[in-house]
């Protein structure tokens, strides 16, 4: 199966930082559960208002599933302008860049 990246960005008050970790860290024990998943890196940007992150799940399928579950968890908490993309990973060429696949 081919390795998914899900992209997610969202405009974003905060916290940020240290309590954005303390506040999101059942969040992130709960996403650490998701069948298919891999890893998340978090991305926030306090200047721009920003947050979101980037996964990676085993297959598309895994990434699909969790990128619709995750839309309707961040609407359900009043969420507009979700941004969210799946992409198709090149292993071989990611592996030359060190990327963590």
């Amino acid at each position: 199966m081919m390795k998914t990246v899900v992209q997610v960005d969202f405009p974003y008050k905060g916290p940020f930082g240290q309590e954005m970790a303390t506040a999101m860290a059942g969040l992130a024990q709960s996403i650490a559960d998701e069948p298919g998943f891999i890893w998340k890196i978090w991305t926030e940007n306090p200047e721009a208002g920003e947050a979101g992150g980037l996964y990676l799940f085993e297959d598309p399928d895994s990434a699909q599933r969790y990128l619709e579950k995750h839309t309707a968890r961040l609407q359900s908490f009043g969420v507009s302008d979700i941004r969210g993309r799946i992409f198709a990973v090149n292993e071989a060429l990611t592996a030359i860049d060190r990327g963590p696949v």
